[in-house]
Parts: structure tokens; C-alpha cells; sequence
């Protein structure tokens, strides 16, 4: 092509790569996965326990264990990216997976033959061949399931970081974008969500779960279109290689040189300050915590030039630092897990208070799994009025790009979660006071209280999640190395992973040592009050843990830049 062959013209026609305009393309693609990947999140445990035949239990751990794996298997997307393919090769194929998957899913609810008899459908006397998924049906339905998992772990992990490749964050201005795109990326995937939990949930409830899984299908098939229009305009990345081989070396070498001393000069480590052909080449410059790994760095011979004892003995400064980063990230991500775990709270027990609560809006009845529309439309509000008037504002204040750093962002969440857990304990002190006062604390009609005061909780929750999510995000993609920017944005879903693997360990302890507060499967003669309240104090402690782990970070520095990694362009 003629930008590799005129390298005289190399620069003006680089300059048109990238920007909002190879933005647009991403934002279009979370929007519609995300509509797919929300959908079935807030309602799939109905298609377990209407067509598969799982119990109430069983159902609830299925879904809690896709979304958990979901998340999880981001690591696998970031480590494909980094080192083997670009962002948006690796968007691509893991969006073929997913696609794949809701084929299966949709061919199996179609056909009746594929799936279990329902046990609705049976006469009292034909009760024994009521019998949960099994054998072949359990098979389709989990391979399925879990190539939807890792189709959008996949592209959780690659997507972000290929947007934010579209800004040089090294120029005032794209710097400036690059704050905004994690803004209006968390806009698209809120959009995305909203159509879902209405649009596609109405769909099957009312048509069926076969429909509801063609137009999932169909969805991520438009994803696939709209992220390859793209392409001809996005900055790719040139993977690396393995950033998992570069840290295992660090320690394997700095094992092996322990018994070296570090040298009181620290110029005398290894680095390689020549410019590398190909790569993105970003020299780190060293910091005095985790010294031990310093020694991987330790040359042996008597000038302190590099050996040729190879990369298990002798490793840069720069490997050093990518380590160090990843080591330092990893407290962050430990101390936003609990924030998360409440997120799986209200993801569950808000939704089982709204099917006590009157759910009529203007004549219309809100499915129960449509509820969790209410925090999506607080930030479908929020999110523009954030980096439209905050940002701006604390830019001038601050002069950070971002308006406030990465984990003040961060940190502003984690308090929000704290008071949306205090209220939604007074606002479930309220609904059973009015199933009291009504004298409706057995009965099984909806309570004389709008669903919508579940909206201050939701409400506040979701501007903690604008705040988190995104903060994390942005702060895994900044503070990852040039050569593992898509496995940081995995590890920032870490958090959401282990948030819902720890929901039901979290309810299960609670139950146990109160001596069952969430014991009677009747939330009118519980104490989800209390359960709620305790999240809150136990969110206090956890923000001052996080306090701890963010001001002990150390920010990385970039120490000299010989290679502009936005000029690093390859044509996918």
C-alpha cells in the first residue's frame, strides 16, 4: 500500500487513522454486544428454570457462574491480543464465538426435541417425567452458553483497548479524547443495555425464548459488520508477544540472581535504548518498590554490559517495571471485588423485592427482569453530564486530562456503593413496614408500594458504577505496559468476576452466622435490611482497604519514547 511504500507521506496519511471516527465503529459494536450479553443476563435463570427444568438453585448458580466465567475468560481474549493478534482480529474472532453460541442456544429452544419436556406443560400424573436437563440437552445448552462466555470475555478484553488505541494519549488534545471515549464507551454500553432489558426481554417473554436468541444472534452478527466497516481507519496494534512469558522471565531471572548485589548506581541495569524495528517501543523508567526484581536486570559480566545468558537470565529494566505495574495493579483489583459482590446483590434480592411491589406504570406492567432499567437510565443521564460539565470543570481545576486521577475516580465509586447499599437497607425497612401496616406479610399480591423505590438505590449504584467501571478501565489501559494494554482491561473485568463468584459465598456465611436472615423465602419475614446494612459497613471497610492499596501505588513513568506508538501501524 502506498502508506508503507511512501514513507515520505508515511506521517500526513497516518494522521487520518484513529479519532472519534474509528471510534464510532467500536462504540457500535459494545452497544449491540452488550444488548445481547445483558439481556440474558437479567433473564436467562427464567429459561433455566422454564425450559430446562432446574430448580430455583440450580438456575441462580448457572447464571451466577456464566456471568462470573464470562468475565473471567477476558484473560484469555487479553493474552490472544497482546500476543498474537491485533485488538481487532481478536474482536473478531471471539465475536465469530459468540455468534456461534447463540446459534446453538436459539436452534435448541426452537426445537423441542433438543431440550427436556417442560414441566409446566405435564399433567399431575405425568410428573415423573419431569426431569432437569441431562446428557445431550445439558451438553448443547453448556456449549452454547459458554462459547456466548467466551465470545464476550473475548471481546470485554479487546474492544476497550482498541478504542482507546485511536488516541494518542501523548498529544494534549487526544489525550483529552482518550478521557472522553471511556466515558461515551460506558454511554454505548449503557444504551445497549437498555434496549435489552426491555426491548429483548419483552421479546421472550412474550414470543418465546427462541425469537428472544434470533434477535441476540442477529445482534451480534450486525456487531461483526459494523466493527469491520471500521477498518481501514483504526490505529491496530502489533503484538508483542506473550506479556505472561516477559513476567515469568523477571522472576525466573530474578531468582536466579539473588544472590547478586544491586548496584548503587541503578544506570548499570540492563536496558536496551536502541530503537526496535516494529515494535512500540516505551522505555519505563525504574522505581524503588519491589526491589527484589531489580536483580533480573543485574548483567554479570565485570563492565555491566549485556550477556548473552539469554532472556531467563538477564531481562530490562523496562520487563522489570512491566512486572512491577502488574504487581502493584493487583491490590487495586483485590479491593474492588466487594463492590462488585454488591452489585450481584442487587442483580438478585432487588429483583425478588420488585415481584412484591406494585409494578404498574402508566397501565403497563414491568417485567421483573426489565427492573434493573431504572440505574441504566440514572447513567444513560449521568454519563454525558459527567464529561460534558464535571470534566471540563476539573480540568481547569486540576489540570489532569481526565479531570480527577484514575483511582479518585475509582475511590468516589466505591463510597457511592456504600450509601446505595445504607439506603437500600431503609428502603427495604420501608416495604416491609408497609406489608405490616397491610396486614401482607404471608400474602403473595403485590404490596401496595411502587417498584420504583427501588430507584434510589439503583439510582446511586449506578453512578458508582460510572464512576468504577470506568475508572478501572481507564486506569488498567493507562498503566499497563505498551506491550499488555488488552490483558490489563481483562484484569479490570477480574473484579467483576470474582465479585459474582464470591455473591453467593458472601449470602451463604451471612445466613450462617445471623441464624438466617435470609432463611424464610419470604422477604417479608426476612431481614434483608440488615443483610443490606451490613454490606454497607463492610463497604466502609473495604474503601479504607483500597485507601491503603491506592496511596501506596506508584504511577508508572514513561522515561523516554523513541517510537511513536500511534505511528506503529498495522493494516488488519
Amino acid at each position: 500500500m502506498g502508506i508503507c511504500r511512501n514513507m515520505g507521506t508515511q506521517p500526513r496519511v497516518q494522521r487520518r487513522l484513529g479519532g472519534n471516527r474509528a471510534a464510532l465503529f467500536v462504540y457500535a459494536m459494545e452497544g449491540l454486544e452488550n444488548m445481547a450479553f445483558v439481556a440474558n443476563a437479567v433473564s436467562l435463570v427464567t429459561y433455566f428454570f422454564g425450559y430446562m427444568n432446574f430448580s430455583l438453585t440450580k438456575s441462580a448458580t448457572t447464571l451466577t457462574n456464566f456471568l462470573g466465567t464470562a468475565f473471567l475468560l477476558a484473560l484469555v481474549g487479553g493474552l490472544i491480543s497482546d500476543t498474537y493478534l491485533s485488538r481487532f482480529k481478536t474482536c473478531v474472532l471471539f465475536a465469530c464465538m459468540e455468534l456461534l453460541g447463540y446459534g446453538i442456544l436459539t436452534v435448541q429452544a426452537r426445537f423441542h426435541q433438543l431440550r427436556p419436556i417442560p414441566c409446566k406443560d405435564l399433567a399431575p400424573t405425568q410428573m415423573s417425567q419431569c426431569e432437569a436437563a441431562t446428557g445431550g440437552h445439558a451438553a448443547i445448552l453448556y456449549t452454547g452458553l459458554y462459547l456466548v462466555a467466551l465470545g464476550t470475555g473475548g471481546i470485554k478484553a479487546a474492544l476497550p483497548a482498541l478504542g482507546a488505541d485511536q488516541f494518542d494519549e501523548k498529544d494534549p488534545k487526544e489525550a483529552a479524547q482518550l478521557s472522553s471515549f471511556f466515558n461515551w464507551f460506558l454511554f454505548s454500553l449503557t444504551i445497549g443495555a437498555i434496549i435489552g432489558v426491555t426491548f429483548i426481554v419483552w421479546i421472550g417473554v412474550n414470543l418465546g425464548w427462541d425469537w428472544s436468541f434470533i434477535v441476540c444472534t442477529l445482534t451480534i452478527l450486525f456487531a461483526i459488520v459494523f466493527i469491520c466497516m471500521g477498518n481501514s481507519l483504526y490505529r491496530n496494534n502489533v503484538p508483542k508477544g506473550s506479556p505472561l512469558i516477559r513476567i515469568i522471565q523477571v522472576f525466573v531471572a530474578a531468582f536466579r540472581n539473588r544472590k547478586l548485589p544491586i548496584p548503587d548506581n541503578t544506570d548499570k541495569l540492563h536496558e536496551i535504548h536502541e530503537k526496535r524495528g516494529g515494535d512500540n517501543f516505551e522505555i519505563l523508567k525504574r522505581t524503588d518498590q519491589f526491589r527484589f526484581f531489580d536483580r533480573a536486570a543485574i548483567a554479570r559480566s565485570s563492565t555491566g554490559a549485556a550477556t548473552n545468558s539469554g532472556p531467563w537470565r538477564l531481562c530490562t529494566v523496562t520487563q522489570v517495571e512491566e512486572t512491577k505495574i502488574l504487581i502493584r495493579m493487583l491490590p487495586i483489583i483485590v479491593s474492588t471485588i466487594f463492590m462488585n459482590t454488591c452489585l450481584a446483590q442487587l442483580q438478585t434480592f432487588t429483583i425478588q423485592q420488585s415481584t412484591t411491589m406494585n409494578t404498574n406504570l402508566g397501565g403497563f406492567k414491568v417485567p421483573g427482569p426489565s427492573v434493573p432499567v431504572i440505574p441504566l437510565m440514572f447513567m444513560f443521564v449521568l454519563i454525558p453530564l459527567y464529561d460534558r460539565v464535571f470534566v471540563p470543570l476539573a480540568r481547569r481545576i486540576t489540570g489532569i486530562p481526565t479531570g480527577i486521577r484514575h483511582l479518585q475516580r475509582i475511590g468516589i465509586g466505591l463510597v457511592l456503593s456504600a450509601v446505595s447499599m445504607a439506603v437500600a437497607g431503609f428502603v427495604e425497612t420501608h416495604r416491609k413496614s408497609v406489608a405490616i401496616k397491610h396486614n401482607m406479610v404471608d400474602s403473595r399480591e403485590p404490596l401496595p408500594i411502587s417498584v420504583f423505590w427501588l430507584g434510589f438505590q439503583y439510582a446511586i449504584f449506578g453512578a458508582a458504577d460510572m464512576f468504577t467501571l470506568i475508572g478501572l478501565l481507564e486506569f488498567f489501559y493507562a498503566e499497563s505496559s505498551a506491550g499488555m494494554k488488552s490483558l490489563g482491561t481483562a484484569i479490570s473485568w477480574c473484579s467483576v468476576a470474582f465479585g459474582y463468584f464470591t455473591s453467593t459465598v458472601v449470602v451463604e456465611v451471612v445466613n450462617k452466622v445471623s441464624g438466617g436472615w435470609l432463611a424464610n423465602n419470604n422477604l417479608n419475614r426476612d431481614n434483608l435490611n440488615y443483610f443490606y446494612w451490613l454490606l454497607s459497613v463492610l463497604s466502609v471497610v473495604n474503601f479504607g482497604f483500597y485507601l491503603v492499596c491506592a496511596s501506596w501505588y506508584r504511577y508508572k513513568t514513561v522515561e523516554n519514547e523513541q517510537d511513536d506508538s500511534k505511528d506503529n501501524v498495522d493494516m488488519a
